[in-house]
């Protein structure tokens, strides 16, 4: 598939490659911001669905339900890459029940330099499908794109600077 939309979000963060990867593998941790209720979820929230695999091995499935403005949305993602501890990637399956973007595809790299890594999260994506999701996508899409990699990202430091400072 090809995605012609992208956003990208790059932190420091002060532990090992393996701790990092751990913590981003369990998708419902950098994801926090997509279950919370916020502005830029319109005060709505999703939440999880995981299959045996919880999102930790390719071929893995993870769904996400929601309400959103009253409206109800649904995605249903794959992992299809997976190497500990550097990489992973993750894309929609179908066509995706969502506001202001459509089919993505994201994916986190770690690069390792001993005890502080660079994290680097990455979305690829494309508008909805209908006329009025083009539309919004169009006005939004971006906005909300950085958002999402932003909040992971900041997730991911947030988790690891509060174990530095004790």
């Amino acid at each position: 598939m090809i995605y012609p939309h992208s956003a990208q979000a790059d932190v420091e963060v002060m532990t090992s490659a393996e701790r990092l990867f751990d913590y981003m593998d369990d998708q419902a941790k950098p994801g926090t911001h997509m279950q919370r209720s916020s502005a830029m979820m319109l005060w709505g929230s999703m939440a999880y669905d995981f299959d045996d695999a919880r999102g930790r091995s390719v071929g893995s499935v993870i769904k996400m339900t929601g309400k959103v403005a009253g409206l109800n949305l649904y995605v249903e993602e794959v992992v299809i890459q997976r190497q500990p501890p550097f990489l992973k990637a993750w894309e929609t399956v179908g066509e995706p029940c969502l506001l202001v973007i459509g089919s993505y595809r994201m994916r986190f790299q770690i690069e390792d330099n001993g005890r502080l890594c660079r994290l680097h999260v990455f979305i690829d994506y494309n508008y909805p499908s209908s006329v009025v999701g083009r539309i919004a996508g169009t006005l939004l899409g971006s906005i909300y794109a950085r958002w999402c990699v932003n909040r992971m990202a900041t997730a991911a430091k947030a988790a690891f600077f509060d174990q530095t400072r004790t």
